[in-house]
């Protein structure tokens, strides 16, 4: 899955610590399988195992939720669409707003 980044997350990544940088890391790969097949329309549901689901008050930022605890993971996310720079071509993408614990949610 093409995706793209918030500042907001890029500045809530650089404060993970690198025990939460591959929980996420294994986490989005499971993500992005799930993300192709739903864009392509041959997946209808999300694994289990992320809780996707929609913000509440948010429209259209969607959260995916891989620990609850010890340490507590989160992000959340948009559809979206990029630009191929060689070909010029739009795809769906997922942009990443937010990453971290619960406190995500208050901005997210």
């Amino acid at each position: 899955m093409r995706y793209e980044r918030s500042n907001s997350f890029k500045a809530d990544y650089r404060k993970l610590s690198a025990s939460e940088r591959q929980l996420l890391r294994d986490a989005v790969r499971v993500f992005n399988e799930a993300a192709d097949g739903i864009a392509a329309g041959t997946a209808d549901a999300w694994p289990s195992q992320l809780r996707v689901r929609s913000v509440q008050g948010a429209a259209g930022v969607f959260e995916m939720t891989w620990s609850f605890s010890g340490p507590d993971g989160r992000a959340t996310w948009e559809w979206g669409s990029v630009v191929d720079a060689e070909s010029g071509e739009r795809h769906r993408a997922v942009r990443w707003r937010r990453v971290g614990g619960h406190a995500i949610f208050k901005r997210p």
